[in-house]
């Protein structure tokens, strides 16, 4: 019952958020879009509550009840960001808005980019292990218990293995495309500029032009 209600969850999460977009920028109703999208927590909260329902009426902790907390973790954590991508897109596509800027993608500002998605990932696992140690009270520490802290195993793992992935992006900032260079002696459109200088102004100098003689000059004399 869990895995079917965590499949509801999702797909309800994305259809809520189908309609709220279209309503927004296909009927230009603002506010039921907005009331379509706040009605999205509450699918977690449905999930939290038959979940904590299911444990008290003596169901043995397993697998899905720990993966329904991590579930719940990564909607808390990723949920608005993705509400807001969506959104931006939408804007520009049916709304006519500008397109959203991409992601960087090198340097330092990649780091940071990175840096701020693990933010949102230790968020998720704060979320999720609060509930599997609230799970694990609740239900009384025992062996019936072992499922939800392999859980919480899992969700350390996570952590770490998404630290690292990020890390690696400061130690080993990612390179942009190089430029290409200019050569010396050439301009940019690729014509040579060598002769530009001393010799080029003798270039440029007009030619002489022939001396008029005068006619009163001896030579113009007849």
């Amino acid at each position: 019952m869990i895995v079917g209600l965590i499949v509801a969850c999702e797909a309800g999460f994305w259809v809520l958020l189908a309609a709220g977009l279209a309503v927004r920028y296909l009927l230009k109703r603002r506010r039921l879009s907005v009331a379509l999208l706040l009605a999205e927590p509450l699918l977690e909260v449905v999930l939290f509550a038959v979940t904590a329902v299911d444990l008290r009426n003596g169901a043995e902790p397993g697998w899905e009840h720990g993966l329904a907390a991590l579930y719940i973790g990564f909607t808390v954590a990723y949920g608005h960001s993705t509400v807001r991508w969506l959104d931006g897109h939408a804007a520009h596509r049916l709304g006519g808005a500008p397109r959203p800027p991409k992601p960087p993608r090198y340097g330092l500002a990649r780091a940071r980019h990175e840096g701020r998605l693990w933010l949102r990932t230790l968020l998720a696992s704060a979320v999720a292990l609060a509930l599997l140690q609230a799970a694990i009270r609740y239900v009384g520490d025992g062996a019936g218990t072992d499922p939800l802290r392999a859980w919480q195993t899992t969700v350390l793992r996570i952590l770490v293995i998404h630290g690292l992935i990020a890390l690696t992006y400061l130690v080993f900032p990612k390179k942009g495309p190089k430029t290409p260079e200019a050569v010396p002696g050439e301009s940019p459109e690729g014509e040579s500029t060598a002769g530009e200088g001393t010799g080029s102004l003798s270039a440029r100098r007009p030619a002489p032009t022939a001396r008029h003689r005068s006619p009163c000059s001896p030579s113009g004399r007849e």
